[in-house]
């Protein structure tokens, strides 16, 4: 995934769209009785943009199997060669987030220093949310009219997030680039920065904030407070003698 502008991750994210779901058939393929790749990739994206898309209206345990093969046209017979359920419904969006998440997020070996890759976790993380708002907001929204097994599925991959930011912040420890005392503390406090972009969309659209503005802020913001008093540089870290 590029560090570059939003404009460009999201041409990745849309040209890379039939991978995540290729991958989201393979993992469930003892769920899905279609067999052909191709097809059933067309269908997933069909049917996972309409169930987010009914769900963000009106709830997901509101809407029905029946409501979503009306508005998809896919007929309710060929609708349970996907799915047999709500609960392998849930099950796959919830994979199809979590793929996306995991391969937009995997800072590649070219990013050094812990500066650099906290500041890709935090900017992938911000451009994802961007194009995949409905995946996002769904994801937060309801996840407390999850069962036991998908609310924990939800909250893993928050929690993957936090481990990941918290897991850069003591390698920027240990490499002198931050001063942070508490990593675990330090990356759940930033965890709502990056949720509020999706959950309050209104409060930026009101002022005018896109995501670059924001994700720009947020980066600094941050970057700002685990920085501080830290030894950055290796002649501070190991002062040459006086004679």
């Amino acid at each position: 995934m590029s560090a570059a502008g939003f404009r460009q991750f999201s041409e990745e994210v849309n040209a890379w769209q039939p991978s995540l779901l290729r991958e989201v058939f393979q993992q469930h393929q003892h769920q899905i009785r279609v067999k052909k790749e191709a097809v059933a990739v067309e269908r997933l994206e069909l049917i996972f943009r309409t169930a987010l898309d009914i769900s963000n209206r009106q709830g997901f345990r509101a809407m029905s199997v029946r409501d979503l093969s009306e508005a998809t046209g896919i007929s309710m017979g060929a609708l349970y060669s996907y799915i047999d359920s709500k609960e392998s419904l849930l099950d796959m969006i919830l994979s199809y987030g979590a793929c996306a998440a995991g391969w937009a997020m995997r800072v590649p070996d070219s990013v050094g220093s812990a500066r650099e890759r906290l500041r890709w976790i935090l900017r992938a993380h911000l451009y994802l949310s961007e194009v995949m708002l409905p995946w996002f907001f769904f994801s937060y929204m309801e996840t407390r009219h999850f069962s036991r097994q998908f609310r924990r599925q939800a909250i893993g991959s928050e929690l993957w997030t936090e481990h990941l930011v918290a897991d850069c912040l003591r390698d920027g420890n240990e490499r002198g680039e931050f001063n942070v005392e508490d990593p675990e503390l330090t990356a759940a406090l930033i965890k709502p920065l990056l949720q509020d972009w999706y959950l309050k969309r209104w409060k930026y659209r009101q002022r005018d904030i896109d995501v670059e503005r924001y994700t720009s802020t947020v980066l600094d913001f941050v970057e700002a407070y685990v920085v501080r008093g830290a030894v950055s540089d290796a002649s501070q870290q190991h002062p040459k003698e006086k004679p």
